[in-house]
């Protein structure tokens, strides 16, 4: 499994992808009480505790990038879709918080 850090994630996501299936799906699996404080904008959002059910609805071959709050719940949820047969997972390391610290320090945090 890759990680990015936010800064990176930033710059993968400003870069023109050559055709929509390289273009990262930001998966957010943090409860929904969490995501009216703040999230990446373009996120989708599946809870962790949902993921076994609604990961069928999500593309095995385009690249998810895994987000929670701190970077916890988003690498089990990574290696979980591993197992699962998806091949281009990806961890934000440090969550949220750190994507507010180092790249939207205008984004709320908690």
């Amino acid at each position: 499994m890759l990680s990015l850090k936010p800064r990176d994630l930033a710059k993968l996501l400003a870069q023109p992808q050559e055709s929509p299936q390289d273009a990262p799906v930001l998966l957010d699996v943090r409860e929904p009480w969490e995501l009216t404080i703040c999230g990446i904008e373009g996120s989708i959002s599946i809870p962790m505790q949902q993921i076994p059910r609604a990961f069928a609805g999500l593309d095995p071959e385009r690249p998810i990038v895994c987000i929670c709050h701190h970077g916890i719940r988003s690498f089990q949820v990574a290696r979980y879709l591993e197992h699962q047969g998806f091949g281009r997972v990806i961890n934000l390391e440090g969550g949220v918080a750190a994507w507010a610290r180092d790249v939207d320090p205008a984004m709320a945090t908690y």
